[in-house]
């Protein structure tokens, strides 16, 4: 069973202690089709739930990423910016765009389970 949130702007984040690793799901990088660019935020910025986080290109639009939770930014994919593709290979693994200290555990209630996402999913069609 996955410890992965989702929020109903397709990011994710998964929880090891008080750090949240953070991407986009499967759904979001079929819907941007590929990727050719990401900028992922700096270490140290501190970033407000629901906050512009960073920003990714595909070869059909440009799109903000917005962050599930709130805290202070510890890493940024670095590696997505050779390989902005890993976005779309790998969404749920190497395709992370940064890893943050929650600010606030209690935002993570407000996320949505695998379950209950793939149910949101099903009434978007």
């Amino acid at each position: 069973m996955s410890n992965r949130k989702y929020s109903k702007d397709h990011e994710w984040v998964t929880v090891e202690g008080d750090v949240g690793t953070v991407g986009i799901s499967d759904h979001a990088q079929e819907q941007l089709g590929d990727v050719v660019y990401v900028e992922v935020p700096e270490a140290g910025a501190a970033i407000e739930k629901g906050g512009q986080v960073a920003t990714i290109e595909s070869v059909k639009a440009a799109s903000e990423i917005y962050s599930p939770v709130s805290g202070e930014v510890v890493e940024g994919n670095a590696a997505l910016a050779d390989e902005p593709g890993t976005v779309n290979s790998d969404p749920h693994g190497d395709g992370w765009f940064y890893k943050i200290k929650l600010a606030n555990t209690a935002e993570l209630d407000e996320l949505m389970d695998e379950e209950a996402y793939k149910t949101y999913l099903d009434g978007l069609d």
